[in-house]
């Protein structure tokens, strides 16, 4: 006869293992991102800057000094989430709501100005489909967007989860994912940040 504390150790390895596989699972969603990613650099990097209708290049039209408010925004967001990530291995569910609502705050800040420099620069006669390099920057920097904004929304289902079940072990897997999607995000806007506003405007 099978004791009832022995089904309870292997109910809770299994549970371990399934938790294990998730976060298994979701790095190698990431990696398969950074291919999608570098294909993009690669295409960005082939391209080279071209003047928009008003004979205007793109280091000129570049705002640097929003484009690092942006970036400061996205490393606060990261760093906001890691206090969230230490609320969570405290069993502080009142901390890890504020510090994630602070970090979607700053995640929507960092969209609002994204969203404003592609009207910026559409109305300032660089659309993306003038050329091959504004379809390029385009590209590039609005897949990342998308991605911004998809963190955005997962974090909004975290809250209804969190709400829900509280520090479940479900849920701090959900947030360890999480916490890799948005650390991951902030490693490639350092990369486009670099790659295309700073030595765009060298």
């Amino acid at each position: 006869m099978v004791k009832a504390s022995n089904i309870k150790v292997y109910a809770e390895e299994y549970h371990q293992d399934m938790e294990t596989d998730t976060v298994f699972g979701f790095w190698v969603y990431l990696m398969t991102d950074c291919l999608l990613f570098a294909t993009l650099f690669a295409v960005f990097a082939a391209t080279p800057q071209m003047p928009n209708e008003y004979g205007v290049m793109p280091s000129e039209i570049f705002e640097l000094e929003l484009v690092m408010v942006e970036t400061g925004l996205l490393l606060a967001s990261s760093f906001t989430f890691g206090l969230a990530m230490i609320s969570m291995y405290k069993d502080k569910l009142k901390s890890v709501f504020a510090w994630l609502i602070i970090t979607l705050l700053f995640g929507l800040g960092f969209l609002s100005i994204e969203i404003y420099e592609f009207i910026h620069l559409s109305h300032h006669g660089s659309p993306i489909t003038l050329n091959a390099y504004w379809a390029a920057f385009y590209a590039l920097v609005g897949t990342h967007g998308l991605h911004v904004t998809t963190g955005s929304v997962w974090m909004c289902v975290m809250f209804w989860h969190l709400k829900r079940t509280g520090l479940s072990i479900p849920n701090q897997t959900r947030l360890s994912c999480l916490s890799l999607f948005c650390h991951f995000l902030d490693l490639i806007w350092i990369v486009v940040f670099t790659m295309v506003y700073l030595l765009g405007v060298l």
